[in-house]
């Protein structure tokens, strides 16, 4: 059964398709054959769409869903990203914060921000894949439905970038480190698994999503969930809390990996390959960066933060080289510019974070969307 199953045949060329019936908004993103991947278009509408709806009588809730059958969203556009990070590789923050990537992520991020703060209920249905991008766009949200499709990853680390889009506001704060080991191993999460971290909050079978959505028209968002809703299985990471807690408490990537490798299960040893795998500089900015979003007073401020490491890693050469090996070339065989995270130096990790010069920085203000939209359709 699609994800979407409502007919998209007359919306077949919109990137999002935003209709309004009964009092529900429904945003439907539809890439389907890029599993709904956001570009920036995306985004604008997106933005201009919500800010309309929030103040519009005739729209009581807003539901958020993917088209096609394989997801909400895989994430960003990360080829386009790959073009501006061969271009500036080493080209400083000034170069790199006047690249349409940085565009794509200051509005991107002002977007998930807004989704936090959206003064009516938003119902993200987080069915299938949802990955980076698709994390930024749901998780934030004031309802969030996983089902028995769901697969959810923040997978950065794995192409030389550190998780964003309040990736790490969402994993810093889940209890006993098992959002750490989210956001190190990229490992993908199920429906469970994300119920199980505080990452969502209603769990429904995908059979029942049509219902919800009928529901949602006929009655109350509380009371078209409680029709709908089951109880989640078991987390099978949810299990493994003891030993993640233990082992990712560490205060560096090399430690967390000695950690999984001496507990010497087939759960911990998977952990420590999958940490080995991933970019070194990527990984020891990241455990940094969550370690800092923990002090953080709002999901702004690791925003901001993010944008900071977006622009570090647009810049150094493993996210070049992770999207490459990854997403284009895909051999799987990345050459990253370190051997192991023992070998990057602290003052490089630190620099991830490190204030962007100033009028670089990103920043949160009113009327963004609309210019937004008029300056990425124009």
């Amino acid at each position: 059964m699609p994800h979407s199953d409502r007919p998209r045949s007359d919306h077949a060329e919109a990137v999002v398709v935003a209709e309004e019936s009964d009092g529900i908004g429904t945003l439907t993103l539809n890439r389907p054959a890029a599993i709904n991947a956001l570009n920036r278009e995306m985004v604008a509408i997106l933005t201009a769409v919500l800010d309309d709806w929030a103040v519009d009588p005739r729209v009581r809730a807003v539901v958020l869903d993917g088209a096609g059958t394989r997801g909400l969203c895989a994430g960003g556009d990360v080829v386009a990203i790959h073009r501006d990070a061969v271009a500036l590789r080493g080209a400083g923050d000034e170069a790199a914060a006047a690249s349409d990537s940085a565009a794509f992520w200051r509005e991107e991020y002002r977007l998930n921000a807004a989704i936090a703060d959206y003064p009516k209920p938003y119902v993200a249905i987080m069915d299938g894949i949802v990955m980076g991008g698709g994390v930024g766009v749901s998780a934030h949200a004031g309802v969030r439905v996983v089902t028995d499709r769901t697969r959810l990853a923040m997978p950065e680390t794995g192409i030389g970038l550190v998780p964003d889009v309040g990736g790490t506001w969402l994993l810093s704060r889940v209890p006993g480190e098992l959002g750490t080991y989210a956001a190190l191993t990229a490992t993908q999460l199920s429906g469970a698994d994300v119920i199980a971290l505080g990452l969502a909050d209603h769990y429904v079978p995908a059979e029942r999503l049509g219902a919800l959505r009928a529901g949602l028209v006929a009655v109350s968002v509380d009371d078209a969930l409680a029709a709908v809703a089951a109880d989640p299985p078991e987390s099978s990471l949810a299990q493994q809390r003891e030993w993640i807690a233990e082992a990712f408490a560490a205060d560096t990537v090399a430690e967390i990996e000695e950690n999984c490798r001496a507990l010497g299960t087939a759960e911990s040893v998977a952990a420590a390959e999958a940490l080995a795998a991933k970019s070194p500089t990527a990984a020891a900015a990241t455990l940094a960066a969550l370690r800092a979003a923990r002090e953080d007073s709002s999901l702004r401020d690791a925003l901001r933060r993010e944008y900071r490491t977006s622009l570090r890693c647009l810049q150094h050469g493993d996210l070049a080289e992770g999207i490459r090996a990854q997403v284009i070339d895909k051999d799987r065989r990345p050459t990253w510019q370190q051997d192991d995270t023992r070998a990057v130096p602290a003052d490089e990790v630190a620099a991830f974070t490190a204030p962007l010069p100033a009028g670089l920085e990103l920043t949160f203000g009113p009327g963004t969307a609309a210019t937004t939209l008029e300056e990425t359709l124009r």
